[in-house]
């Protein structure tokens, strides 16, 4: 089971009703945040959630509205009593930016480990979670991020039987790990059945539409997308400023077969999101209008 839970849906300066870009996912008790934009620590808190369950953080770029909350979050973590490591994982110049934003943090009782994306295409796996960062086309260097959670196939009893595989090896081997017993090797291949579909969440800002996100965003149970602009008029600035409109997010979600698309990311001028909800949906039924403390959970699906 994922939990997601969209936290801020502001681009460029928070608002009294809208807090600045963040996301928080929780799987098995590990939560992973994407973005931290100013007010991210009182957004979480609003929505019922503590920083402290969260050991990864994922930038998808270095505007001040996607990173300006994370000393503030990194110190509400130590004012917490924590003492687990956390990992930051973004793009190039990572380090040179925490180290910077920490001047003002500088004491942590944690240790921070930093993960720095280097190709336009890598992928992650911490915590149970298997990340895909992928390059998108902003003005500055920019992720979007595919959060997989993977099922692994069941455990078939009868195979396990007619091998004569001993009873105490089955759960060893239902985990993934091979075991010699006996002067045998026995493998998890030998009673695992194909793996199950899992489940797939893809989350992109500040970018004009690109084949890299089609891609990495097929078939997610859910595309949360920025819609930057819903006025006509603004798609010459959409470009100019390589963002998107909520027709483009919607045309994404539709070419990449997505079950559902959470607009986020909006204009501080926006107004009046829910009239323009008619033709969005026109170009994809499943469209819906991401709030602050939007939440959904996402079960694994029985095959």
């Amino acid at each position: 089971m994922l939990d997601v839970c969209l936290l801020g849906t502001a681009g460029m300066m928070p608002l009294p009703n809208r807090w600045l870009t963040s996301c928080l996912f929780r799987f098995n008790g590990e939560g992973l945040l994407v973005d931290c934009g100013e007010g991210t620590q009182v957004a979480l808190r609003e929505a019922g959630f503590s920083p402290n369950p969260i050991s990864v953080i994922c930038l998808t770029h270095y505007h001040a509205d996607h990173v300006s909350g994370l000393p503030g979050f990194l110190l509400s973590m130590g004012n917490s009593d924590r003492t687990d490591p956390i990992t930051i994982i973004g793009p190039k110049g990572l380090e040179r930016v925490v180290n910077s934003l920490r001047v003002i943090a500088p004491e942590l009782p944690f240790q921070i480990n930093l993960i720095e994306i280097t190709e336009p295409d890598q992928r992650i796996e911490i915590l149970g979670y298997q990340i895909h960062a992928f390059k998108v086309n902003h003005n500055v260097l920019c992720y979007g991020y595919t959060i997989d959670i993977p099922r692994k196939g069941r455990f078939d009893v009868e195979n396990a039987k007619a091998l004569n595989i001993p009873v105490q090896l089955w759960n060893p081997l239902q985990k993934g790990n091979s075991v010699e017993y006996d002067g045998k090797v026995y493998t998890p291949d030998m009673v695992m059945g194909k793996a199950r579909k899992g489940i797939k969440v893809t989350y992109c800002t500040d970018t004009r539409p690109t084949k890299s996100l089609v891609e990495a965003a097929t078939d997610s149970d859910l595309l949360i997308c920025e819609g930057m602009y819903a006025e006509k008029d603004k798609l010459a600035k959409a470009k100019q400023n390589k963002h998107m409109t909520f027709y483009e997010a919607a045309k994404v979600a539709r070419d990449a077969k997505v079950k559902e698309l959470w607009l986020t990311h909006y204009s501080p001028s926006l107004t009046g999101h829910k009239k323009y909800m008619k033709e969005v949906c026109e170009i994809f039924p499943q469209a819906h209008l991401g709030e602050d403390g939007k939440f959904l959970e996402l079960d694994f699906v029985e095959e």
